[in-house]
């Protein structure tokens, strides 16, 4: 039997009469697994990898090809698990995952090989950037309708902090004690995380014994559990329309973000500007994320989405033009808000549009799309400069794209099948 049918026929059990709504807990687990996922992807995987290549004595070029197979390969993971996660519940699927993603970070850690470190870097690109992502995302929208965009903005916030500790903690134990030091560290501590799961994390609200976003279990039919199937999800143009705009952000992202201080210094910024304006934007990211958790609230989702692309089109086109430290100060805080938009925007729309039903496989559909595309980015830009000698032709030919994308967010006709 489905998870959430069988759910529906539970009793109300002690989670009910708590003094506080236990989604927040479940988002909590999910933010903290979220932040588990670093090992699985690119910025993660970047605090280790001068010291692996130095180790190992690996070709750079052969490593970007062994990342970039392990990528496409990782996204491969995103379908079977929202299946997963319909049929056995977030909590088994949260649990496995974390200790099959730890077991293979801790593996890693003592590799020698290159074949090994194929293998084991495709995995944790599996069950870190693709399977535990959308673990995490599914267990928010499953527990939150009315107040989603306001649980997505605390979520999102709450993972932002929890890299930003992440990041420098990883990256000093790299410097001091060498990667494998580190990376056996990061394999404890998704240890740690797989029994808090166990102990912690409830599918569903009915689960516990409570409606949905708090309200009494009485309230809510058991008919309100309905959504599209990934099919009829697939068959709308919004599906498409925000799954290409948040893809094509990553796109973006990670080509910019893997190539940011050669782009800097194609416009004559030396390394110091490129480091300021990773503060410049993470800051303003963290802002993006209030801000749009607060105007997802107040706005239709399809307009959020035109403004975050307008605002990211604007960038790409100003890139190029980049003159003094003030216009790069600029650029990174519009680029920074446009981020945190569609990172809220990303994380929330699919449960409002499409119901919590068979919300794994549609979130995990869309997840899958955005991996791809954090693939390829860097790869365009590569070949653009190859090509061309410059960025400036890839950015204005993204900038199309996107201004294309954010009209058709404007005119889409976003369904809701549940209220």
């Amino acid at each position: 039997m489905n998870v959430a049918k069988a759910e529906l026929t539970r009793p109300p059990v002690l989670l009910a009469r708590m003094p506080f709504y236990y989604g927040w807990v479940n988002l909590t687990v999910a933010a903290m697994a979220m932040v588990g996922t670093l090992p699985g992807r690119t910025q993660g995987l970047g605090l280790i990898t001068e010291s692996l290549l130095k180790d190992l004595q690996i070709d750079r070029v052969v490593f970007a090809q062994i990342n970039l197979w392990a990528t496409l390969i990782g996204a491969l993971f995103c379908f079977g698990i929202g299946r997963l996660i319909d049929r056995v519940g977030s909590r088994v699927v949260l649990t496995s995952v974390v200790l099959a993603l730890s077991a293979v970070v801790l593996a890693m850690s003592g590799v020698h090989g290159i074949a090994g470190l194929a293998v084991l870097i495709t995995l944790t690109r599996g069950f870190g950037q693709s399977a535990l992502s959308v673990v995490s995302l599914t267990m928010v929208g499953q527990w939150f309708v009315k107040r989603l965009s306001l649980a997505m903005g605390v979520y999102t916030v709450t993972m932002s902090v929890g890299f930003m500790i992440a990041f420098p903690v990883v990256g000093t134990i790299v410097t001091n004690n060498g990667w494998r030091s580190a990376w056996s560290g990061v394999g404890f501590a998704l240890l740690i995380l797989a029994p808090l799961g166990w102990l912690l994390v409830r599918h569903t609200p009915e689960s516990s014994g409570l409606g949905l976003d708090g309200e009494k279990f009485d309230d809510k039919p058991a008919e309100e559990l309905m959504g599209f199937t990934l099919l009829e999800a697939l068959l709308t143009p919004a599906f498409w329309v925000f799954a290409l705009s948040s893809s094509i952000y990553g796109l973006i992202a990670s080509g910019i973000a893997l190539f940011n201080e050669s782009i800097l210094a194609e416009r004559g910024f030396d390394a110091s500007v490129y480091h300021r304006t990773l503060v410049i934007t993470a800051l303003t990211a963290l802002a993006g994320n209030f801000l749009g958790g607060w105007l997802a609230e107040k706005w239709r989702m399809n307009r959020l989405m035109a403004l975050a692309m307008a605002m990211l089109a604007a960038a790409l086109l100003a890139l190029p033009l980049v003159q003094t430290e003030w216009h790069v100060v600029l650029w990174a805080l519009v680029m920074g808000l446009a981020g945190g938009f569609v990172i809220v925007i990303f994380f929330s729309f699919w449960s409002r549009a499409f119901g919590r039903a068979h919300l794994g496989k549609i979130q995990g559909a869309a997840q899958s799309l955005t991996v791809v595309a954090s693939a390829v980015g860097p790869l365009l830009l590569a070949e653009c400069v190859k090509r061309t000698g410059s960025y400036a032709v890839m950015f204005y030919a993204l900038s199309l794209i996107v201004a294309v994308l954010g009209v058709s967010a404007w005119f889409v006709k976003v369904q809701n099948r549940e209220q």
